[in-house]
């Protein structure tokens, strides 16, 4: 059943990189907004963000156990982070990106990155 799970993990991930993600984002983030992605029960909360470049985007570990944010195309890697840790990294250039923690690869998420300049 690992095996399995894992397998479709990395399908998923290599889905992702394909650009085969969902066309519609789940929140979008106003200009000037700080905006927080919160790692909770093995899931980024929220998992679908659209947000205009320039936009700060702190990852914040809320989990006991230790997490990453990493993207599918190498743009940024938080490292491990344990509980309370955050990592930021500021989007400048406008496509969709996906991520997901490099210990528990079936934990996902896309930022979508408009053209829009804050």
């Amino acid at each position: 059943m690992n095996t399995l799970r894992g397998a479709l993990g990395a399908l998923s991930i290599l889905a992702l990189a394909a650009g085969l993600g969902p066309s519609v984002a789940r929140a979008a983030a106003p200009a000037n907004a700080a905006v927080t992605v919160h790692i909770v029960n093995f899931s980024f909360k929220p998992d679908h963000l659209t947000i205009p470049a320039g936009t700060t985007v702190t990852f914040v570990n809320d989990d006991n156990e230790p997490h990453t944010a990493s993207a599918v195309n190498k743009s940024f890697d938080s490292e491990g982070l344990d509980l309370h840790q955050s990592f930021k990294h500021t989007f400048t250039k406008p496509g969709t990106i996906a991520y997901f923690c490099e210990m528990h690869p079936n934990m996902r998420g896309w930022l979508i990155v408009t053209g829009d300049k804050k």
